[in-house]
């Protein structure tokens, strides 16, 4: 899937039917607001297959949910001094 374009909350308010025809041609909007990204707007194909790809792991026993949290806490509170 291909970025489309990169809004403002603003510009997506205010031109919705553009950016939605963006995303319905198959590409996704980023929205961002104080400059930082706060949205994706993704088509639904997209999505239905994004949420697949994540679950497929965990149903077929390929994750190792303990070794993914430990390495998600280590990142998370490990210090860089």
């Amino acid at each position: 899937m291909m970025v489309g374009e990169t809004a403002t909350a603003t510009e997506m308010q205010n031109n919705f039917g553009r950016y939605l025809s963006i995303v319905a041609a198959g590409k996704e909007v980023i929205v961002t607001k104080n400059g930082k990204e706060v949205a994706r707007l993704i088509p639904r194909n997209a999505a239905v297959s994004f949420l697949t790809d994540s679950l497929v792991g965990i149903l077929r026993g390929d994750a190792d949910l303990e070794q993914a949290k430990g390495e998600r806490l280590r990142e998370k509170y490990e210090t860089t001094d």
